[in-house]
C-alpha cells in the first residue's frame, strides 16, 4: 500500500508538503544544469553550423516552443496521473533531445540541431511546473515562500551550468564530439538523473493528495477528482481578473527576460568575448534568476502579489537600460544588467505564479498551470526570434529599448488592476 492510499487521517501532510519540496529541490538542481548549461551553447552552436546570426535566437526559440507545445499535455498528464508522472516524462523527453543536438553538431546539421532543442525545451516545461507542486499542499500564508524554494534550488544548477561552457566543450573534445555539443552532454545526464529522483522519491504524489484532501470535504469536488477535465480549469479563468493579471506578470515577464538574455552572448562574441567570460555573465545573470528567490517569496507573502510584480517591472526596465548601454566586452556592466534582468524575472514569475494559484482550486491548477506556462513560453518563443532579427538587422542596444515595451505594459496592468482591487477590498472591509 502506497502513502497515497492510506486513510487521510494517517497521512502528516505538513511532513509530506516538506519531502515533496526537498525532493523538487533535488530535481530542480539537476535540471537547471542541464537547461541553464544549454541556454549559451545553443545560440552558439547554430551560428556555428549556420553561419548566420539571424539564426542565433532560432535554438533558444525552439526550446521555448517546446516548453509551450507541451504545457497543456504535461498538464493533463498531471491531472490524470499526477506530478510524478508529467514532471518525470518532461525531463525525460529533454534528455533525448540533448542526445539530437548532439547527433546534430556532429553531422552539422541545423534541423536536426533545432529539432533536439525543441525537445530539450520539453525539460523546462517540466521545470516550470515543478514550482506549482510545490504549493499542491501548501498553507495559503505560506506559498509564495514555498514556490520560491524550488525556484531558489535550481540556483546551484543554474549558475554552475553556464561556467561548465568550457569543461563540458573539453568532455566534448575528448569524446570524439564538436566542442560545442559537451554541454549537451551533460544536459542528457543531469536530465536523466533528474527523472530518477523524481520516480524514486516524490511519494505520495502532491497534486493527487491535495486532491483527495479537497475531495473529503466537498462532494463537488469529489467528483472533479474522479474525472478532472482539463477544460473545466481553463474555463475558470474567464471570471477572474487576479488570475489573469498573475498570468501576465508570468508571460511578459518571461518574454523580456528571453529577448535579452539569448543575444547576450552573440553581442559580446562580436568583439571576440572568451567562452569563460560569456559564461560568467549567464550565470550572473542566473544567479539573479534563482539566488534570491526565498527573499522574493517572503516578500510576496509579505507585502502582497501585486505590489512584488509593480517591483518587478522597475527592476526590468533598469536591466534593460543598463543592459543596452553596454559594450559587448564590457562584462562589469552586462553581468550587473543581466543580473538584475534575472531579478526582475523571479518577483514578476513568483508572484505571478502565486496570484494564479490563489484563486485555483487543487483540482484545477494543473489546467490552468499549463495554461499559463503554454502563453509563457510561447511569449518567449517570439521574443527570441524576434530577438535574433534585431540583433541581425539593427543593434543589441535597440533590442533592449524594444523589450522595454512589454514591461511598461505589465506595469500599467498592474498598477491598474491593483488599484481596482484594494478598492474592492477597501469596500469589502466597510461592508463587514
Amino acid at each position: 500500500m502506497t502513502a497515497t492510499d492510506l486513510p487521510l487521517d494517517a497521512i502528516d501532510v505538513p511532513r509530506v508538503q516538506r519531502r515533496t519540496v526537498g525532493v523538487l529541490a533535488g530535481s530542480q538542481v539537476l535540471s537547471g544544469i542541464a537547461i541553464a548549461g544549454s541556454v549559451a551553447a545553443g545560440s552558439l552552436i547554430a551560428v556555428s553550423v549556420s553561419g548566420s546570426e539571424a539564426v542565433a535566437g532560432l535554438a533558444q526559440t525552439f526550446g521555448v516552443l517546446g516548453a509551450a507545445l507541451m504545457a497543456l499535455p504535461l498538464a493533463r498528464l498531471a491531472l490524470s496521473k499526477g506530478r510524478r508522472a508529467s514532471l518525470s516524462l518532461g525531463y525525460g523527453i529533454g534528455g533525448a533531445g540533448a542526445g539530437i543536438v548532439i547527433a546534430g553538431a556532429v553531422w552539422a546539421s541545423l534541423p536536426l540541431i533545432l529539432i533536439g532543442c525543441l525537445l530539450v525545451g520539453v525539460a523546462s516545461a517540466s521545470g516550470y511546473q515543478a514550482r506549482y507542486a510545490a504549493v499542491d499542499l501548501a498553507v495559503e500564508d505560506r506559498r509564495g515562500q514555498q514556490l520560491s524554494y524550488v525556484v531558489w534550488a535550481g540556483t546551484i544548477g543554474a549558475v554552475l551550468g553556464p561556467n561548465l561552457l568550457a569543461p563540458s566543450g573539453a568532455i566534448g573534445s575528448a569524446l570524439g564530439l564538436p566542442e560545442l555539443a559537451g554541454p549537451y552532454v551533460v544536459t542528457a545526464v543531469t536530465l536523466l538523473g533528474a527523472v530518477l529522483i523524481l520516480l524514486v522519491f516524490l511519494r505520495p504524489d502532491p497534486y493527487l493528495l491535495a486532491a483527495r484532501l479537497r475531495a473529503r470535504h466537498s462532494a463537488e469536488a469529489a467528483r472533479e477528482f474522479a474525472k478532472p477535465r482539463l477544460r473545466d480549469g481553463i474555463a475558470h479563468l474567464r471570471g477572474s481578473r487576479m488570475a489573469l493579471l498573475g498570468m501576465c506578470a508570468i508571460a511578459l515577464g518571461h518574454v523580456v527576460m528571453v529577448m535579452v538574455m539569448v543575444m547576450t552572448p552573440v553581442h559580446m562574441a562580436h568583439v571576440d568575448v572568451t567562452l569563460t567570460l560569456i559564461g560568467l555573465v549567464i550565470s550572473v545573470h542566473v544567479a539573479g534568476m534563482y539566488a534570491l528567490s526565498p527573499v522574493v517569496g517572503w516578500g510576496v507573502d509579505r507585502f502582497g502579489r501585486v505590489p512584488v510584480i509593480v517591483t518587478g517591472v522597475v527592476i526590468l526596465l533598469a536591466a534593460c537600460l543598463i543592459a543596452g548601454v553596454a559594450p559587448g566586452d564590457n562584462v562589469v556592466m552586462l553581468g550587473v544588467g543581466l543580473f538584475l534582468l534575472g531579478l526582475g524575472w523571479s518577483c514578476t514569475l513568483i508572484a505571478g505564479s502565486t496570484l494564479l494559484v490563489d484563486d485555483v482550486g487543487p483540482v484545477d491548477r494543473p489546467s490552468v498551470q499549463g495554461l499559463s506556462d503554454l502563453v509563457m513560453n510561447g511569449a518567449g518563443a517570439v521574443g527570441g526570434a524576434v530577438a535574433g532579427l534585431i540583433v541581425a538587422f539593427s543593434s543589441y542596444a535597440v533590442l533592449c529599448a524594444v523589450a522595454a515595451v512589454p514591461v511598461l505594459a505589465l506595469g500599467i496592468l498592474a498598477a491598474a488592476w491593483g488599484r481596482r482591487r484594494s478598492g474592492a477590498d477597501e469596500l469589502g472591509a466597510q461592508s463587514d
